[in-house]
């Protein structure tokens, strides 16, 4: 695949992952918490560092290799390429279905700010930006000799987290409610994490940057629409 391409796929997971951590969970978290002023806010701060503080913990912790980078990150381990790749984007998706499955399990309890609509956005424009994520693990592995088959499976397999996150977050919320503004702050945290220090960086390796930049105002768009269209 020519990397103008896998830059543009990954600016535009970067844009989804922004685009949804303001509107489909920063600003629901900020409408749903009690009290005014600082106190208002409270709640989504909390939530936000926390959920950039347990991604910078796993990113520490978790052997990982980006698609444009050399080295990997995490605990040195003797693992091959393959593996650690696909970890990368597998770092990529906690927070993701995480952020999903929060939401949902918010229109579940009955939080009137927690829309049915929003989480169905929220849900097509993470699913929508899975499937760079996805390409971005098979096509380098694709690259190395890997079969058409299993460069697909490993591509499949770096997604396996996020429905389990997905449901670990709708159950935590389902189970008590009064988390939610966190739990939704929490999600935003560590997505905003990703995108910060993984998404972008790996898509500014190459010199044309400008597909990169153009791909994440895309995926913004894009995001920000599905949210105010149906949420």
């Amino acid at each position: 695949m020519d990397k103008n391409i896998l830059d543009g796929m990954l600016g535009f997971t970067g844009g989804v992952m922004v685009a949804a951590s303001v509107w489909s969970l920063i600003i629901p978290a900020i409408d749903m918490s009690e009290g005014t002023g600082f106190i208002k806010v409270i709640p989504t701060v909390v939530g936000f560092l926390t959920g950039t503080a347990f991604l910078y913990g796993i990113d520490k912790v978790l052997p990982h290799l980006h698609v444009n980078f050399k080295t990997p990150e995490g605990i040195k381990t003797p693992w091959q390429k393959t593996t650690l790749l696909t970890l990368a984007i597998t770092l990529h998706n906690i927070p993701e279905g995480l952020a999903v499955g929060v939401l949902f399990g918010g229109v579940a309890a009955g939080i009137p700010e927690a829309t049915i609509g929003g989480a169905v956005a929220l849900a097509l424009g993470i699913g929508l930006q899975n499937f760079p994520e996805g390409i971005a693990v098979a096509m380098p592995l694709r690259r190395m000799g890997m079969s058409r088959r299993k460069s697909f499976m490993y591509g499949q397999a770096s997604a396996v987290v996020e429905p389990i996150a997905g449901v670990l977050g709708a159950l935590a919320v389902a189970t008590f409610t009064p988390i939610l503004p966190y739990a939704l702050a929490f999600a935003a945290g560590a997505m905003i994490f990703v995108v910060v220090e993984e998404v972008i960086p790996e898509a500014q390796q190459n010199k044309s940057s400008d597909i990169a930049t153009i791909g994440f105002i895309v995926g913004f768009i894009v995001m920000m629409t599905l949210d105010v269209a149906l949420g």
